[in-house]
């Protein structure tokens, strides 16, 4: 059966747009080396500006006409919606990531953040190319990318001690953050409801399967 295309921009847009996304992957590279107070610093201040200048557009002519003539292209129907003045995607990813290095240790934010910005792209990407068939609220295709790609990333993300079930901690919050990926549409904006899920899965499965872990990731700043 094939979907509607939820989609609100082409799909060339989208490409864009998931590119840029995965510049995001240079917080959670930085953060590896760097401690969770200077993380915390540098995001807090970025957000803060960030979401300033996303919700004056809607207040200020000016800014709104540098904005769209800039940015315009990349925003779904919702996020220029005056009525709504909902943030943007990149407010979204910021604001999520403050939150999460907030929340998490360390190494439950990176698998987390690193399944957020490539699984995210490539659910979009693959979901809207070549979805044909539905699964609750988008297609099986691109959940099914989303799940295949944050195997991958939990594959490669740092470990502590390399269990066998460090990993398959990672895998099941992977399939949980797949679900809740394909039904956040509408609801909740998924750059925070995914690595928001991630997170307190694998951190309470760590301390039902391995509590005698602590999550530090050895020779790396805090």
């Amino acid at each position: 059966m094939t979907i509607i295309d939820n989609g609100t921009i082409n799909y060339r847009d989208e490409v864009i747009r998931k590119l840029i996304h995965l510049c995001s992957l240079s917080i959670p590279i930085v953060y590896y080396f760097i401690s969770r107070h200077d993380a915390l610093l540098i995001l807090s201040v970025l957000t803060f500006v960030v979401i300033v200048i996303d919700l004056l557009r809607y207040f200020s002519p000016a800014i709104a006409k540098i904005f769209y003539s800039i940015f315009g292209f990349l925003l779904r129907k919702h996020e220029k919606d005056n009525n709504k003045k909902a943030l943007n995607g990149a407010s979204y990813v910021l604001l999520s990531a403050t939150i999460c290095v907030f929340l998490f240790p360390k190494i439950l934010f990176l698998t987390a953040f690193g399944v957020l910005i490539i699984s995210d792209s490539m659910a979009a990407l693959v979901g809207r190319k070549f979805g044909k068939h539905k699964l609750l609220r988008k297609s099986l295709e691109g959940t099914l990318a989303f799940f295949i790609s944050a195997i991958i990333v939990v594959l490669i993300s740092p470990k502590i001690t390399g269990d066998i079930y460090e990993y398959l901690i990672g895998f099941f919050a992977a399939g949980t953050a797949a679900i809740v990926e394909n039904i956040s549409y509408g609801w909740m904006d998924d750059n925070l409801s995914v690595p928001v899920t991630i997170g307190f899965i694998m951190w309470a499965l760590y301390i039902i399967v391995l509590p005698d872990i602590i999550l530090i990731i050895p020779n790396v700043p805090r």
